[in-house]
């Protein structure tokens, strides 16, 4: 028998060979779900469904009659509410980020609500793995509060108690746990638990079993852990795949009868008999899945080409150019000639003879349009402030429009062979004039959190020269994204940046949690084990509007990379899964 007390540095747990410490973490994270799972009955039984009714009837407006099938993120609320731990997985689009503040103003209303047994407001703490996930959820949720029916509760809770008391602010999770510089631990721990009642973390498929190991030993016993993310999403580059094993069973649901009796009472929404699964287990209960895509329609080339990925269909992938998507767009790149790849990065031009989509040229946009609009907006010398502010903000947002991301670091299709590449072609074209380290338009990403300066590893910044006053040299700045979802910006010198790197190309990995309104993928001239059906999926869902496949003449990867899965040995999820096996 395996104790946490040996001492031997390596384990054989069955067939699995284990570092001690990955082992330990393994079984740390099993038993704070398990106990979090157990709470599950007594949080049912103190929660009628009849009370979760009347506050869900109220945070969701009734589905239309041509809407098919249950509305899943009214029941991915109920079945959160009545659990400690919880998961609401779904693709881009399936409105995670929408359903997860319905039920923050759910659970406080419950809190809230003077007939109830509650009256405190809950302790809510919102977390992202990196600087960049976390900006990007700070702004869509702030929103997501905003259009919440406050109103529509007055009668059970005062709305502006409980527009206060749900957070908008989110913070990366070391920041949440409390780093300690030259140390793998954290300031938060079992003996100094975290002040909360709810944690909320999303783009989880990122968290590698070491942090949440880290997150479950410091929450205290009595609060719950919400986890949101994409299962088929990449995971982390880390140890562990700890969402994606989570998630194993969420496409069919194995919800118990019981469960599906509770729910329909709770929302009115019944679960298809397809779904259930006398067998289930306590972890099948926790976990709902958002099935319906508000991003991509049905006539979406991006929505279609990222289901057959996900299912491995590299033969729909192959014929999928063919059919004319206007979202959708096929790039050649022959050999030695840098033309189709110049007129893909400055304007987003795609050879239609080559399988491209038929979305106007002028629509898709390259790179040349966030470096025109810092040309075209550039303020007087002497601008104010504010007007600085507004010039870089402006150009930030430009710079989403457009993203090249690629599969691997080294070699001419990976990310340092395209960003030199890449600026060569940009300055050819005079739009920009790279004289050194620094210059004008040169887009950069941070490579490691710098808690002096504010900035989180992910967070993309735009070197500027400022426009000081009449007759003086323009002096340089970097400016980044506030973060605080009201379009501000943090303004740092070069000199103060020690963990950059220039980002014309950036790889899927470190894309995790961004969002671009055409996402081109660049695949390498020949097959890599890092290629595979994740990294695709991961790539193509990146782009929000338009996407295109950059692929060398002659030579075709992305069938192979469909038909490949990342294989990571766990035994994670053994005990929660053996009685449904």
């Amino acid at each position: 028998k395996i104790s946490a007390q040996d001492s031997t540095p390596l384990v054989l747990a069955g067939n699995r060979f284990y570092l001690r410490r990955y082992w330990q973490y393994e079984q740390d994270v099993r038993a704070g779900i398990e106990a979090r799972l157990a709470r599950g009955p007594r949080l049912e039984a103190a929660l009628p469904a009849a009370a979760a009714r009347a506050a869900l009837d109220a945070l969701f407006t009734p589905r239309s009659a041509s809407a098919k099938g249950a509305d899943w993120q009214k029941l991915a609320c109920a079945l959160a509410a009545r659990s400690a731990f919880s998961i609401i997985t779904g693709g881009p689009g399936t409105g995670k980020t929408t359903t997860v503040v319905k039920l923050l103003a759910l659970l406080q209303t419950l809190a809230l609500d003077p007939d109830g047994a509650g009256g405190r407001p809950l302790r809510i703490r919102l977390a992202a793995p990196t600087g960049k996930a976390a900006a990007r959820l700070n702004e869509s949720i702030a929103g997501a509060v905003e259009r919440l029916p406050f109103d529509a509760l007055a009668q059970r809770v005062d709305p502006a108690a409980l527009r206060n008391a749900i957070p908008t602010v989110v913070t990366t999770l070391h920041r949440v746990l409390g780093t300690r510089p030259g140390s793998r631990r954290f300031r938060h721990d079992a003996g100094n638990p975290l002040p909360v009642d709810v944690l909320v973390i999303d783009e989880a498929s990122m968290v590698d079993l070491e942090m949440m190991a880290a997150v479950l030993d410091a929450l205290p016993s009595n609060a719950r852990l919400i986890l949101l993310g994409d299962k088929d999403q990449l995971a982390s580059v880390e140890a562990g795949a700890v969402l994606g094993e989570l998630c194993e069973r969420a496409r069919d649901g194995h919800y118990t009868e019981a469960t599906r009796a509770w729910l329909e009472a709770a929302t009115g929404e019944r679960i298809d008999a397809a779904m259930l699964d006398a067998h289930g287990t306590p972890l099948d209960q926790a976990v709902a899945m958002l099935r319906e895509s508000h991003r991509f329609a049905s006539e979406s080339g991006i929505g279609a080409l990222a289901e057959l990925v996900n299912a491995g269909d590299a033969t729909g992938v192959a014929k999928i150019w063919t059919r004319g998507y206007a979202d959708l767009a096929r790039l050649i790149c022959p050999a030695g000639d840098d033309a189709p790849l110049r007129a893909l990065i400055t304007d987003g031009v795609v050879n239609e003879e080559a399988g491209g989509g038929s979305a106007p040229a002028a629509q898709r946009r390259g790179y040349r349009h966030y470096l025109q609009t810092m040309r075209e907006l550039r303020p007087d010398p002497g601008a104010t402030p504010e007007a600085l502010a507004k010039w870089a903000s402006a150009v930030l947002q430009a710079h989403t429009q457009f993203q090249l991301l690629c599969a691997l670091r080294r070699g001419t299709w990976g990310v340092e062979g395209l960003n030199r590449r890449v600026a060569r072609l940009l300055q050819e074209d005079g739009l920009i004039d790279p004289l050194g380290d620094w210059y004008a338009g040169r887009p950069v990403l941070v490579t490691h959190n710098d808690y002096e300066l504010g900035l989180m590893n992910g967070d993309i910044g735009i070197a500027f020269d400022l426009p000081v006053e009449a007759g003086a040299p323009p002096v340089l700045r970097v400016a980044f994204p506030s973060g605080d979802g009201a379009g501000g910006v943090k303004w740092v010198s070069p000199s103060r940046l020690q963990g950059v790197e220039t980002v014309f190309a950036l790889t899927v990995h470190k894309s995790q949690g961004s969002e671009f309104t055409h996402a081109a993928l660049v695949l390498p001239d020949t097959y890599s084990p890092i290629l595979t059906r994740e990294l695709v999926y991961t790539g193509i869902t990146r782009a929000r509007t338009w996407f295109t496949l950059a692929v060398p003449e002659g030579r075709s990867v992305l069938e192979r990379a469909v038909c490949a899965r990342v294989q990571r040995a766990s035994g994670l999820m053994a005990a929660l899964f053996d009685e449904a096996r």
